[in-house]
Protein backbone atom coordinates (compact mmCIF):
# COMPACT_ATOMS: atom_id res chain seq x y z
CA UNK A 1 0.00 0.00 0.00
CA UNK A 2 1.59 3.25 -1.14
CA UNK A 3 1.90 6.28 1.07
CA UNK A 4 0.18 8.39 -1.58
CA UNK A 5 -2.99 6.26 -1.44
CA UNK A 6 -3.06 6.41 2.36
CA UNK A 7 -2.63 10.18 2.28
CA UNK A 8 -5.35 10.51 -0.35
CA UNK A 9 -7.86 8.58 1.74
CA UNK A 10 -6.98 10.50 4.91
CA UNK A 11 -7.36 13.85 3.13
CA UNK A 12 -10.68 12.72 1.69
CA UNK A 13 -11.99 12.17 5.22
CA UNK A 14 -10.54 15.54 6.29
CA UNK A 15 -12.25 17.32 3.41
CA UNK A 16 -15.59 15.60 4.07
CA UNK A 17 -15.61 16.63 7.74
CA UNK A 18 -14.53 20.21 7.08
CA UNK A 19 -17.17 20.65 4.38
CA UNK A 20 -19.87 19.30 6.70
CA UNK A 21 -18.80 21.81 9.35
CA UNK A 22 -18.66 24.78 6.98
CA UNK A 23 -22.15 23.96 5.71
CA UNK A 24 -23.48 24.91 9.17
CA UNK A 25 -22.47 28.58 9.58
CA UNK A 26 -24.91 29.06 12.44
CA UNK A 27 -23.05 26.50 14.51
CA UNK A 28 -19.75 28.23 13.76
CA UNK A 29 -21.06 31.62 14.88
CA UNK A 30 -22.60 30.19 18.05
CA UNK A 31 -19.40 28.37 18.97
CA UNK A 32 -17.29 31.52 18.65
CA UNK A 33 -19.63 34.36 19.59
CA UNK A 34 -21.80 32.52 22.13
CA UNK A 35 -19.12 31.99 24.82
CA UNK A 36 -18.03 35.62 24.62
CA UNK A 37 -21.58 36.89 24.97
CA UNK A 38 -21.86 34.77 28.10
CA UNK A 39 -18.52 36.13 29.38
CA UNK A 40 -19.66 39.69 28.68
CA UNK A 41 -22.86 39.17 30.66
CA UNK A 42 -20.81 37.53 33.40
CA UNK A 43 -18.48 40.52 33.54
CA UNK A 44 -21.36 42.98 33.67
CA UNK A 45 -23.22 41.12 36.37
CA UNK A 46 -20.49 39.71 38.61
CA UNK A 47 -18.64 42.16 40.82
CA UNK A 48 -16.21 39.68 42.36
CA UNK A 49 -17.20 40.64 45.90
CA UNK A 50 -19.42 38.78 48.31
CA UNK A 51 -22.52 40.49 49.55
CA UNK A 52 -22.09 41.40 53.23
CA UNK A 53 -24.17 39.28 55.58
CA UNK A 54 -27.05 41.15 57.21
CA UNK A 55 -26.37 41.09 60.96
CA UNK A 56 -28.29 42.00 64.12
CA UNK A 57 -26.36 42.70 67.31
CA UNK A 58 -28.18 41.87 70.55
CA UNK A 59 -26.91 44.04 73.41
CA UNK A 60 -28.33 43.28 76.89
CA UNK A 61 -29.22 46.48 78.78
CA UNK A 62 -27.03 45.55 81.77
CA UNK A 63 -23.93 44.94 79.65
CA UNK A 64 -22.91 48.60 79.46
CA UNK A 65 -21.93 48.20 75.80
CA UNK A 66 -22.71 50.81 73.11
CA UNK A 67 -26.10 50.55 71.39
CA UNK A 68 -25.46 52.48 68.16
CA UNK A 69 -24.91 50.68 64.83
CA UNK A 70 -21.91 52.81 63.79
CA UNK A 71 -19.77 51.46 66.63
CA UNK A 72 -20.36 47.86 65.66
CA UNK A 73 -20.09 48.58 61.93
CA UNK A 74 -16.53 49.81 62.48
CA UNK A 75 -15.66 46.66 64.41
CA UNK A 76 -17.45 44.19 62.10
CA UNK A 77 -15.70 45.26 58.91
CA UNK A 78 -17.04 44.95 55.36
CA UNK A 79 -18.18 41.32 55.58
CA UNK A 80 -20.95 41.95 58.10
CA UNK A 81 -23.62 44.59 57.56
CA UNK A 82 -25.00 45.72 60.91
CA UNK A 83 -28.68 46.36 60.21
CA UNK A 84 -29.88 46.71 63.80
CA UNK A 85 -28.74 46.83 67.44
CA UNK A 86 -31.41 45.67 69.84
CA UNK A 87 -31.80 44.39 73.42
CA UNK A 88 -34.57 41.99 72.33
CA UNK A 89 -32.97 38.61 71.61
CA UNK A 90 -36.30 36.93 70.83
CA UNK A 91 -37.20 39.34 68.02
CA UNK A 92 -33.70 39.05 66.56
CA UNK A 93 -33.94 35.25 66.52
CA UNK A 94 -37.38 35.49 64.91
CA UNK A 95 -35.96 37.56 62.07
CA UNK A 96 -33.10 35.07 61.71
CA UNK A 97 -35.49 32.11 61.53
CA UNK A 98 -37.56 33.91 58.88
CA UNK A 99 -34.33 34.49 56.84
CA UNK A 100 -34.64 38.25 57.05
CA UNK A 101 -31.03 38.37 58.26
CA UNK A 102 -28.16 35.87 58.05
CA UNK A 103 -26.36 36.50 61.35
CA UNK A 104 -27.35 37.31 64.93
CA UNK A 105 -24.56 38.32 67.29
CA UNK A 106 -25.49 38.07 70.98
CA UNK A 107 -23.23 40.11 73.26
CA UNK A 108 -22.77 38.89 76.85
CA UNK A 109 -24.27 40.80 79.73
CA UNK A 110 -21.25 40.43 82.06
CA UNK A 111 -18.28 41.06 79.76
CA UNK A 112 -16.64 43.67 82.00
CA UNK A 113 -16.98 41.69 85.23
CA UNK A 114 -15.66 38.50 83.62
CA UNK A 115 -12.73 40.42 82.15
CA UNK A 116 -11.81 41.82 85.56
CA UNK A 117 -11.96 38.29 86.98
CA UNK A 118 -9.57 37.09 84.29
CA UNK A 119 -12.16 34.98 82.46
CA UNK A 120 -12.95 34.74 78.78
CA UNK A 121 -16.41 35.84 77.71
CA UNK A 122 -18.28 33.80 75.08
CA UNK A 123 -20.00 35.70 72.26
CA UNK A 124 -22.82 33.81 70.55
CA UNK A 125 -22.70 33.94 66.75
CA UNK A 126 -25.85 32.43 65.26
CA UNK A 127 -26.38 31.90 61.54
CA UNK A 128 -29.13 30.49 59.32
CA UNK A 129 -27.56 29.28 56.04
CA UNK A 130 -27.68 25.94 54.22
CA UNK A 131 -24.82 26.64 51.81
CA UNK A 132 -21.64 25.09 53.32
CA UNK A 133 -19.51 27.74 51.61
CA UNK A 134 -21.62 30.50 53.15
CA UNK A 135 -21.36 28.74 56.51
CA UNK A 136 -17.56 28.69 56.32
CA UNK A 137 -17.63 32.34 55.24
CA UNK A 138 -19.79 33.28 58.25
CA UNK A 139 -17.45 31.42 60.62
CA UNK A 140 -14.47 33.22 59.06
CA UNK A 141 -16.16 36.58 59.54
CA UNK A 142 -17.04 35.61 63.11
CA UNK A 143 -13.38 34.91 63.87
CA UNK A 144 -12.44 38.27 62.45
CA UNK A 145 -15.11 39.95 64.54
CA UNK A 146 -13.83 38.12 67.61
CA UNK A 147 -10.32 39.47 66.99
CA UNK A 148 -11.66 43.00 66.47
CA UNK A 149 -13.66 42.88 69.71
CA UNK A 150 -10.67 41.55 71.61
CA UNK A 151 -8.60 44.41 70.28
CA UNK A 152 -11.24 46.92 71.40
CA UNK A 153 -11.33 45.43 74.90
CA UNK A 154 -7.53 45.51 75.13
CA UNK A 155 -7.48 49.14 74.01
CA UNK A 156 -9.98 50.10 76.71
CA UNK A 157 -8.01 48.22 79.37
CA UNK A 158 -4.73 49.79 78.29
CA UNK A 159 -6.30 53.25 78.22
CA UNK A 160 -7.52 52.84 81.77
CA UNK A 161 -4.13 51.52 82.87
CA UNK A 162 -2.32 54.36 81.16
CA UNK A 163 -4.54 56.93 82.86
CA UNK A 164 -3.82 55.31 86.22
CA UNK A 165 -0.07 55.32 85.56
CA UNK A 166 -0.05 58.99 84.52
CA UNK A 167 -2.00 59.88 87.64
CA UNK A 168 0.78 58.23 89.68
CA UNK A 169 3.41 60.28 87.88
CA UNK A 170 4.66 57.58 85.48
CA UNK A 171 4.66 59.77 82.36
CA UNK A 172 6.52 57.21 80.23
CA UNK A 173 3.25 55.28 79.96
CA UNK A 174 1.82 58.02 77.76
CA UNK A 175 4.42 57.45 75.04
CA UNK A 176 2.71 54.34 73.66
CA UNK A 177 -0.88 54.65 72.57
CA UNK A 178 -3.43 52.00 73.57
CA UNK A 179 -4.01 51.26 69.89
CA UNK A 180 -0.36 50.27 69.36
CA UNK A 181 -0.31 48.12 72.50
CA UNK A 182 -3.50 46.32 71.46
CA UNK A 183 -2.25 45.72 67.92
CA UNK A 184 1.54 46.16 67.72
CA UNK A 185 1.76 44.74 64.16
CA UNK A 186 -0.02 45.36 60.89
CA UNK A 187 0.02 43.50 57.57
CA UNK A 188 1.29 45.05 54.34
CA UNK A 189 0.07 42.86 51.46
CA UNK A 190 2.30 42.51 48.42
CA UNK A 191 1.18 40.37 45.48
CA UNK A 192 4.21 38.99 43.62
CA UNK A 193 2.22 37.57 40.71
CA UNK A 194 3.41 39.05 37.39
CA UNK A 195 -0.17 40.03 36.46
CA UNK A 196 -3.43 40.70 38.27
CA UNK A 197 -6.25 39.84 35.85
CA UNK A 198 -9.82 40.92 36.43
CA UNK A 199 -12.52 38.39 37.23
CA UNK A 200 -13.59 38.06 33.59
CA UNK A 201 -9.99 37.82 32.37
CA UNK A 202 -9.17 35.21 35.01
CA UNK A 203 -12.03 32.93 33.98
CA UNK A 204 -11.26 33.36 30.27
CA UNK A 205 -8.72 30.49 30.01
CA UNK A 206 -11.05 28.20 31.94
CA UNK A 207 -13.92 28.98 29.56
CA UNK A 208 -11.60 28.43 26.58
CA UNK A 209 -10.42 25.04 27.85
CA UNK A 210 -13.95 23.92 28.69
CA UNK A 211 -15.28 24.99 25.27
CA UNK A 212 -12.48 23.23 23.40
CA UNK A 213 -12.92 19.97 25.28
CA UNK A 214 -16.72 19.88 25.01
CA UNK A 215 -16.70 20.94 21.36
CA UNK A 216 -14.08 18.38 20.36
CA UNK A 217 -15.76 15.52 22.24
CA UNK A 218 -19.24 16.30 20.95
CA UNK A 219 -18.42 16.94 17.30
CA UNK A 220 -16.23 13.90 16.69
CA UNK A 221 -18.47 11.57 18.72
CA UNK A 222 -21.65 12.63 16.91
CA UNK A 223 -19.89 12.42 13.54
CA UNK A 224 -18.83 8.81 14.08
CA UNK A 225 -22.10 7.67 15.65
CA UNK A 226 -24.11 9.28 12.84
CA UNK A 227 -22.02 7.46 10.23
CA UNK A 228 -22.52 4.16 12.03
CA UNK A 229 -26.29 4.62 12.30
CA UNK A 230 -26.56 5.69 8.64
CA UNK A 231 -24.62 2.68 7.37
CA UNK A 232 -21.51 4.59 6.28
CA UNK A 233 -19.26 2.47 8.52
CA UNK A 234 -20.41 -0.62 6.67
CA UNK A 235 -19.50 1.13 3.42
CA UNK A 236 -16.10 2.04 4.86
CA UNK A 237 -15.58 -1.60 5.84
CA UNK A 238 -15.96 -2.70 2.23
CA UNK A 239 -13.77 0.14 0.93
CA UNK A 240 -9.95 0.27 0.94
CA UNK A 241 -9.93 2.78 3.83
CA UNK A 242 -8.71 1.37 7.17
CA UNK A 243 -9.78 2.23 10.70
CA UNK A 244 -6.50 4.05 11.30
CA UNK A 245 -6.99 6.18 8.18
CA UNK A 246 -10.56 7.00 9.11
CA UNK A 247 -9.58 7.97 12.67
CA UNK A 248 -6.59 9.99 11.44
CA UNK A 249 -8.70 11.91 8.95
CA UNK A 250 -11.32 12.79 11.53
CA UNK A 251 -8.68 13.81 14.06
CA UNK A 252 -7.00 16.13 11.56
CA UNK A 253 -10.28 17.67 10.40
CA UNK A 254 -11.64 18.41 13.85
CA UNK A 255 -8.21 19.48 15.12
CA UNK A 256 -8.05 22.09 12.35
CA UNK A 257 -11.54 23.33 13.19
CA UNK A 258 -10.85 23.40 16.94
CA UNK A 259 -7.53 25.15 16.33
CA UNK A 260 -9.28 27.91 14.40
CA UNK A 261 -11.82 28.33 17.19
CA UNK A 262 -8.99 28.42 19.78
CA UNK A 263 -7.07 31.04 17.78
CA UNK A 264 -10.11 33.28 17.43
CA UNK A 265 -10.97 32.85 21.12
CA UNK A 266 -7.47 33.67 22.39
CA UNK A 267 -7.36 36.71 20.08
CA UNK A 268 -10.66 37.98 21.46
CA UNK A 269 -9.49 37.31 25.02
CA UNK A 270 -6.29 39.29 24.56
CA UNK A 271 -7.46 42.14 22.34
CA UNK A 272 -11.16 42.20 23.18
CA UNK A 273 -11.10 41.62 26.94
CA UNK A 274 -7.53 42.83 27.56
CA UNK A 275 -6.36 39.56 29.14
CA UNK A 276 -2.60 39.43 29.85
CA UNK A 277 -0.48 37.33 27.49
CA UNK A 278 2.91 37.00 29.19
CA UNK A 279 4.01 33.60 27.89
CA UNK A 280 5.45 32.39 24.61
CA UNK A 281 2.60 31.97 22.07
CA UNK A 282 4.31 28.80 20.84
CA UNK A 283 4.12 27.21 24.28
CA UNK A 284 0.47 28.21 24.57
CA UNK A 285 -0.22 26.73 21.12
CA UNK A 286 1.40 23.46 22.20
CA UNK A 287 -0.83 23.25 25.28
CA UNK A 288 -3.95 24.02 23.22
CA UNK A 289 -2.95 21.41 20.61
CA UNK A 290 -2.46 18.74 23.28
CA UNK A 291 -5.76 19.71 24.92
CA UNK A 292 -7.55 19.36 21.58
CA UNK A 293 -5.84 16.05 20.87
CA UNK A 294 -6.75 14.55 24.25
CA UNK A 295 -10.32 15.82 23.94
CA UNK A 296 -10.72 14.35 20.44
CA UNK A 297 -9.38 11.03 21.70
CA UNK A 298 -11.90 11.10 24.53
CA UNK A 299 -14.61 11.90 21.99
CA UNK A 300 -13.60 8.86 19.94
CA UNK A 301 -13.98 6.71 23.04
CA UNK A 302 -17.46 8.16 23.59
CA UNK A 303 -18.35 7.27 20.00
CA UNK A 304 -16.96 3.76 20.35
CA UNK A 305 -19.15 2.94 23.37
CA UNK A 306 -22.30 4.74 22.16
CA UNK A 307 -25.04 2.88 20.31
CA UNK A 308 -26.93 5.96 19.16
CA UNK A 309 -26.58 9.70 18.68
CA UNK A 310 -28.67 10.57 21.78
CA UNK A 311 -26.43 8.36 23.91
CA UNK A 312 -23.32 10.09 22.56
CA UNK A 313 -24.85 13.48 23.40
CA UNK A 314 -25.73 12.27 26.90
CA UNK A 315 -22.21 11.01 27.55
CA UNK A 316 -20.77 14.29 26.25
CA UNK A 317 -23.01 16.25 28.61
CA UNK A 318 -22.00 14.01 31.52
CA UNK A 319 -18.35 14.73 30.76
CA UNK A 320 -19.17 18.44 30.58
CA UNK A 321 -20.92 18.26 33.96
CA UNK A 322 -17.96 16.40 35.48
CA UNK A 323 -15.58 18.96 33.99
CA UNK A 324 -17.49 21.89 35.47
CA UNK A 325 -17.38 20.41 38.98
CA UNK A 326 -13.98 18.69 39.04
CA UNK A 327 -11.67 20.55 36.65
CA UNK A 328 -10.98 23.60 38.80
CA UNK A 329 -13.57 25.69 36.96
CA UNK A 330 -15.76 26.02 40.06
CA UNK A 331 -13.76 24.49 42.93
CA UNK A 332 -9.99 24.28 43.21
CA UNK A 333 -8.63 20.79 42.50
CA UNK A 334 -6.58 20.75 45.70
CA UNK A 335 -9.83 20.86 47.70
CA UNK A 336 -10.57 17.26 46.69
CA UNK A 337 -9.15 14.31 48.59
CA UNK A 338 -7.65 11.11 47.22
CA UNK A 339 -8.37 9.12 45.14
CA UNK A 340 -10.68 11.66 43.47
CA UNK A 341 -7.88 14.24 43.39
CA UNK A 342 -5.68 12.05 41.18
CA UNK A 343 -8.56 10.85 39.00
CA UNK A 344 -9.45 14.44 38.08
CA UNK A 345 -6.38 14.78 35.86
CA UNK A 346 -7.82 12.18 33.50
CA UNK A 347 -10.03 15.03 32.26
CA UNK A 348 -8.06 17.00 29.64
CA UNK A 349 -9.67 20.27 30.74
CA UNK A 350 -8.30 19.88 34.29
CA UNK A 351 -4.77 20.16 32.89
CA UNK A 352 -5.67 22.70 30.22
CA UNK A 353 -7.13 25.26 32.62
CA UNK A 354 -4.00 25.33 34.79
CA UNK A 355 -1.55 25.41 31.88
CA UNK A 356 -3.35 28.04 29.77
CA UNK A 357 -3.76 30.28 32.82
CA UNK A 358 -0.07 29.90 33.74
CA UNK A 359 1.23 30.75 30.28
CA UNK A 360 -1.12 33.71 29.87
CA UNK A 361 -0.94 35.23 33.36
CA UNK A 362 2.47 34.07 34.65
CA UNK A 363 4.53 33.67 31.50
CA UNK A 364 5.34 30.02 32.28
CA UNK A 365 4.38 27.10 34.45
CA UNK A 366 5.91 25.07 37.25
CA UNK A 367 3.50 22.21 36.48
CA UNK A 368 5.42 20.86 33.50
CA UNK A 369 4.21 17.38 34.38
CA UNK A 370 0.72 18.41 33.28
CA UNK A 371 2.01 19.02 29.75
CA UNK A 372 3.30 15.43 29.75
CA UNK A 373 -0.02 14.33 31.21
CA UNK A 374 -1.90 15.89 28.30
CA UNK A 375 0.42 14.14 25.87
CA UNK A 376 -0.09 10.80 27.62
CA UNK A 377 -3.86 11.26 27.64
CA UNK A 378 -3.81 12.08 23.92
CA UNK A 379 -1.95 8.86 23.07
CA UNK A 380 -3.93 6.68 25.50
CA UNK A 381 -7.37 7.91 24.40
CA UNK A 382 -6.64 7.76 20.67
CA UNK A 383 -5.05 4.30 20.80
CA UNK A 384 -7.85 2.98 23.03
CA UNK A 385 -10.52 4.41 20.73
CA UNK A 386 -8.76 3.01 17.64
CA UNK A 387 -8.75 -0.49 19.14
CA UNK A 388 -12.45 -0.26 20.01
CA UNK A 389 -13.40 1.21 16.64
CA UNK A 390 -11.59 -1.60 14.82
CA UNK A 391 -13.95 -4.04 16.49
CA UNK A 392 -16.94 -1.81 15.72
CA UNK A 393 -16.05 -1.60 12.03
CA UNK A 394 -15.42 -5.31 11.90
CA UNK A 395 -19.00 -5.91 13.14
CA UNK A 396 -20.52 -3.27 10.85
Amino acid sequence: MSLFKILTRVLAVVGKELISIVRRPGALVSLVIGPFLIMALFGLGYSGYRRPLATIVVVPPQSGLPTDTDTYAKVAGEGLQIVDVTPDEASAMDRLNHQQVEVVLVAPADIQSRFKEGLRTPIDLRINVTDPVEQSYAVFLGRGLEAAINRTVIEQAVEQGTGYAIAKGITVAARISPDVIAAPTEVNLENLAPSQPTVVQYFGPAVLALILQHMAITLIAISLVRERSSGLLELFRTSPISTAELVTGKLIAFAIFSGVIATVTVTLLVYGFGAPMLGDPGHLALVVLLLIGASLGLGLLVAAVSDSEPQAVQLSLLLLLASVFFSGFVLAIDQFSEPVHSMIYALPVANGIRLISDFMFRGGTVAVWQIWMLGALTVAYIVGAWLLLRRVMARA
